[in-house]
């Protein structure tokens, strides 16, 4: 339908059927998305271009802006579509805009709120507080300049924030001689910034908002390009299944008592589907029920789904008030008072590890504690920051951090990735009352100790055994030490560890190896492949490792172990003595040729992220004990050479 035949449906609507003419605006799909870039990518620019193309600007608006234009416009006398966003005057008087802008419109297939955020560094938290309820994020690039650090930056934020999906408008074609080359040049450059990121799809549309080209309708300036336009794409993304539908969650906001025989439990679904006679539980307390019957805005009906605001009762007289929230008694989030969060701050006045504070979290408010400030992030670079200390003592407004949150009491939640409503939280001033910042559970809910940590328990005395390590020496003929295999995947590691181990044991030497992929099935199933994740898998296997030396046996183990800090410290556990340290050196193309697993191939697609050698670092001994290349010998050859240097050392006879 075109623009002119549905304004006039619509008119007809609202003079005949108002009544059909808001029923057909309520049922419509609704669509969050805000323009993120650098300044003078041309946001606003594009979203004033979008509204006056798609005629949603009522005659007073324009004649304002077409009035503004000759005195704030940077378009000389002609109309300035950036001035319908940018409300304010300091906006209006610099050409940037300052603080998120809202705007509303809608056509015949959706309706849909932009949101219009500041490029400028200084403003990342009010592009956070933009981002943190859109469905799509539109990435401005100016063809000129191509992708730049404020690219990275806004890319870095969106999937933080856990927007799915991503267009990448690059704008300005007109400036580059509508050129193909460059266009190709941009998307490649954009795939390799954000290949370590989480964006379900990314659709790339050049384009040039001044003269609207590709925004409403298609250029003829660019015939090379056979996609959809900005609007067509806007109004045809799937977002259906951006939704949790799975895993139930209704924080209860309050407890409704219209009289003696009723009592109802009130709040707006988070996620999930509750149906009558669905069995329930109530958080943190995990008393169980089912519900009774559901109550919504029409009336008592059989089932909620997302977002609706419902009041139910149960069959049972538990106990459940605000703050608590009801779940399915099979599919119960995470229980409890720490967590680990990215944390946003907004606030003037820095964060500081230690202090206490409010956390709102759904529809309870919770004292607690910034425990830890762990590391910060270099929003420019995605990268955490190098230049802090191991523990970071405050964060400043608009800085990003990892943080170690304890609570005064247990609370339910989800990670942020799972689910966004009941893993998302701000922080409150406990003096002020203002809100502070605004943090997204991690996935992994526990900091791990550090290696040089003192255990929890102050009353730990660590005891001596009867039996030396020479008389087990003595009696297994061997020197109790961990032979370290470390390389890149497919470098080799765990053929050569297995004919070590077979050898060694044919010579009647007492061993055993401790896999990468082993040791992940049961020890550390609890473990992703973030950097500090990856830090407690080394430490965790170097005190098993240890443990097995000190009962004289031979340790091999097969690990990626990336970080040179972290072979520094399980050096350090295990004894510099104990720690043979054999690198593989096999060169990441012949490790790709190989890939006896596949995950190269998924790395490079960007199923598989942080993964070493493609998306992540590795970092290659400096002083190994022992050096070995499996493109140049055979396992075999390669298990006899650390046999002979083994011999040498005296760690067998």
């Amino acid at each position: 339908m075109s623009d002119t035949a549905y304004k006039i449906q619509e008119e007809e609507l609202i003079r005949g059927d108002i009544a059909g003419y808001l029923n057909r605006h309520e049922t419509k799909d609704l669509l969050r998305f805000l323009t993120c870039g650098s300044v003078d990518d041309g946001k606003s620019t594009l979203i004033g271009r979008l509204l006056y193309d798609s005629h949603m600007i009522y005659e007073d608006q324009l004649e304002k802006v077409t009035k503004d234009s000759k005195i704030y416009g940077t378009t000389g006398d002609d109309f300035d579509p950036a001035l319908l966003t940018d409300g304010l005057k300091a906006e209006r008087e610099q050409g940037i805009t300052i603080d998120v802008a809202y705007r509303y419109f809608s056509t015949d297939k959706r309706k849909f709120i932009i949101a219009d955020c500041p490029g400028h560094e200084q403003y990342t938290r009010n592009m956070a507080t933009g981002a943190s309820t859109c469905n799509l994020a539109v990435i401005l690039i100016d063809a000129r300049h191509g992708v730049i650090t404020q690219t990275r930056r806004h890319s870095f934020i969106c999937s933080l924030l856990g927007i799915k999906h991503v267009i990448v408008a690059v704008n300005k074609m007109d400036l580059v001689d509508w050129s193909e080359e460059k266009y190709e040049s941009i998307k490649s450059d954009f795939n390799n910034a954000v290949a370590r990121l989480d964006f379900a799809d990314i659709h790339f549309i050049p384009l040039s908002a001044l003269k609207g080209d590709n925004v409403v309708d298609r250029s003829d300036a660019m015939p090379w390009y056979d996609g959809p336009t900005f609007l067509n794409q806007l109004e045809n993304v799937n977002i259906s299944s951006d939704r949790n539908l799975i895993d139930m969650r209704l924080p209860v906001q309050y407890v409704l008592r219209p009289n003696l025989d009723f009592r109802g439990f009130s709040g707006t679904m988070a996620s999930g589907v509750v149906r009558v006679g669905d069995e329930v539980a109530s958080l943190p307390s995990r008393q169980q029920s089912r519900i009774k019957a559901i109550y919504g805005a029409d009336g008592e009906q059989q089932e909620a789904f997302s977002q609706q605001a419902v009041t139910v009762t149960l069959e049972d007289e538990i106990d459940v008030s605000r703050g608590n929230m009801l779940v399915p008694v099979n599919n119960i989030p995470h229980i409890g008072n720490e967590f680990e969060a990215m944390i946003v701050w907004m606030h003037e006045e820095p964060a500081q590890a230690g202090k206490n504070y409010l956390v709102k979290h759904t529809s309870s408010m919770v004292p607690g504690v910034l425990s830890q400030i762990r590391y910060k992030v270099d929003v420019n670079t995605m990268k955490r920051d190098q230049n802090a200390d191991a523990l970071v003592a405050e964060m400043g407004l608009n800085e990003i951090a990892r943080c170690h949150i304890t609570l005064h009491r247990p609370i339910a939640f989800d990670s942020y990735s799972r689910n966004q409503d009941t893993g998302a939280f701000i922080i409150v001033d406990r003096l002020t009352n203002v809100t502070v910042a605004a943090g997204m559970i991690l996935d992994r809910i526990v900091s791990k100790p550090s290696a040089d940590k003192a255990p929890v328990s102050q009353h730990i005395v660590k005891s001596d055994s009867l039996v030396s390590p020479e008389m087990r020496s003595q009696l297994l003929k061997q020197k109790g030490s961990t032979i370290w295999l470390t390389g890149l995947s497919g470098s080799g590691k765990s053929t050569v560890a297995k004919e070590l181990e077979r050898q060694l044991m044919e010579q009647g030497h007492l061993c055993y190896i401790l896999d990468g992929d082993n040791v992940r099935h049961g020890l550390n199933r609890d473990l992703g492949f973030s950097m500090e994740d990856r830090k407690e898998n080394i430490r965790r296997i170097a005190e098993v490792a240890a443990l097995m030396n000190e009962a004289g046996l031979i340790v091999i183990t097969s690990f990626i172990s990336p970080y040179l800090s972290d072979r520094s410290d399980a050096r350090d556990v295990i004894g510099m003595e104990r720690m043979i340290e054999v690198f593989v050196d096999t060169p990441l193309e012949v490790c790709e040729q190989r890939d006896p697993k596949g995950l190269y191939k998924k790395a490079r697609s960007g199923e598989i992220t942080q993964f070493t050698g493609v998306s992540d670092p590795y970092e290659p001994p400096v002083n190994p004990e022992i050096t070995i290349s499996t493109e140049q010998v055979e396992p075999v050859v390669a298990a006899e050479q650390i046999c002979s240097a083994l011999k040498e050392r005296s760690i067998i006879n």
